[in-house]
């Protein structure tokens, strides 16, 4: 991917996400066309810090129902789990 800004969407600010900032990991939604070697580049000239180690994995459309009864689904996105090295801390705050 050639704009490693646009790599990184967002970050996961949730209870397990949370969790895992104990262990120094970190949780993004990323772009779908994106490799472990992006998300790694990305972090570390978006944030400045030393990254250890990328795990990617997809997360599958759940069906919904819309308000007008007709069935549906949720997007298909992308998460990356982003562990960096000892000492090394972001700061994400909601």
């Amino acid at each position: 991917m050639t704009d490693l800004f646009s790599i990184l969407r967002s970050a996961r600010i949730t209870e397990k996400a949370t969790m895992l900032r104990e262990q120094n990991q970190y949780i993004f939604d990323v772009d779908p066309k994106a490799t472990k070697i992006d998300v790694k580049k990305a972090v570390e000239k978006a944030f400045g810090k030393k990254v250890l180690k990328v795990n990617l994995f997809n997360v599958q459309p759940k069906k919904k129902w819309s308000r007008l009864g007709r069935p549906g689904k949720t997007p298909r996105t992308k998460r990356a789990i982003v562990q960096l090295a000892p000492g090394e801390k972001i700061d994400i705050t909601v």
